[in-house]
């Protein structure tokens, strides 16, 4: 198939191809409205959005959905299946932020849904879960991210593998499918470790009763005595004994970091290249000391003393996050991925060491001069920065 034959499938391109060919004709000097064409930026890609509580969705003992409304009453901005908004939080006393996929479909245009379940020891979901209000305003970003699905590239043979509330993008991508009546095959590969801690489990069942399309399997780690599907964990061998051959297989990875350190090499065992692999990263890691790079002997709780130049300094555990230190301390940056991917929490820094994971995406020309992404950044020692 052609290049033009394949673009001229994409609704109304054919539309725009020919108001473009008569703005070339008749041309503008856009005095009519210098403005429009930022305000339907900002209208599609606003950099901030007011949203209300409009209800809390009880998924589990530990989960819930966040039905959030426009302020105004007006259609939120379009979004990908599986995008992710960040909204901004203030958790006892500490301003700071966390992104939250998007669970509701990119139709329902009334709200978002997002999904978010509370991590033992955690510092923003405990509060999201257990304290969150119906009616309480929130600040948020617009929609972001990379993580979904791409008609061009991905092909038609899709395979999701989910864990907690890594089940929210899927769900997206699942109401998607339906609502388009994309011709696609959608496996859902959802490890936990005990069936209460699944998410959407009985809307999940129910939709693949209904669509023959999309495959739902559970796959628990510490099962119930009377449990009598899947056990054990998202290996190789389950993965293959599930999904056949992975051949032409675009595979999906969503869920806490331990399970994407488990599940990449169990994939590459499978031999799936990684180009058929998008994972949707979750966080910093929680254990940097076990990375390769990281000092020999250096323990987490060493605390270093962090310079904001011209503003003053703190002190950190080098096991912290750098974001996290700095927001604790009241210190703000542009963020919303928190995973080392968007870069939007770069900071410059001046002297000392810091410990840059794999996954924080550095440029050659970060590392040239000094840049860090601080969501995923640990400060191995003393060091100087600037915001």
């Amino acid at each position: 198939m052609s290049t033009k034959s394949t673009l001229n499938v994409i609704a109304a391109y054919d539309k725009v191809c020919a108001e473009k060919a008569e703005l070339a004709q008749e041309g503008s000097n856009f005095a009519a409205d210098r403005n429009a064409v930022a305000r339907q930026i900002r209208k599609l890609h606003p950099k901030r959005l007011t949203l209300t509580v409009g209800e809390i969705i009880r998924e589990t003992s530990t989960a819930c959905s966040l039905r959030l409304l426009s302020d105004d009453g007006s259609p939120l901005p379009p979004f990908q299946a599986g995008q992710y908004i960040n909204l901004f939080l203030t958790v006892d006393g500490v301003e700071t932020a966390r992104p939250f996929a998007i669970s509701s479909a990119p139709q329902s245009r009334d709200y978002y849904d997002v999904t978010v379940r509370s991590v033992p020891g955690g510092f923003v979901s405990p509060y999201m879960v257990g304290e969150m209000f119906e009616g309480q305003i929130l600040q948020s970003s617009g929609p972001m991210g990379s993580f979904y699905y791409n008609p061009l590239f991905h092909g038609g043979d899709l395979v999701f593998l989910a864990g907690g509330s890594g089940v929210a993008p899927a769900m997206s991508m699942i109401r998607d499918i339906i609502n388009k009546k994309r011709p696609l095959n959608f496996h859902l590969i959802y490890g936990s470790r005990s069936t209460d801690d699944i998410i959407f489990r009985q809307q999940l069942q129910a939709l693949a009763e209904q669509h023959d399309f999309l495959t739902v399997d559970e796959v628990i780690s510490e099962p119930d005595a009377d449990y009598t599907g899947h056990t054990g964990y998202l290996s190789a061998e389950m993965i293959q004994r599930l999904t056949g051959d992975v051949d032409g297989k675009m595979f999906y990875l969503c869920g806490p970091n331990a399970m994407y350190d488990f599940c990449k090499p169990e994939l590459e065992k499978l031999g799936v290249p990684g180009r058929r692999v998008r994972i949707e990263a979750n966080g910093p890691p929680p254990a940097p000391q076990k990375l390769t790079g990281w000092p020999q002997g250096l323990e987490t709780s060493k605390e270093v003393t962090v310079t904001v130049r011209g503003r003053g300094q703190f002190k950190m555990p080098v096991g912290e996050p750098l974001l996290n230190a700095m927001e604790r301390n009241g210190y703000q940056a542009e963020n919303a991925c928190r995973s080392g991917e968007c870069s939007l929490c770069r900071v410059k820094v001046l002297s000392g060491d810091v410990f840059n994971p794999p996954q924080s995406h550095l440029r050659s020309s970060d590392r040239t001069f000094g840049w860090t992404h601080a969501c995923v950044a640990f400060a191995l020692s003393d060091i100087e920065i600037l915001i």
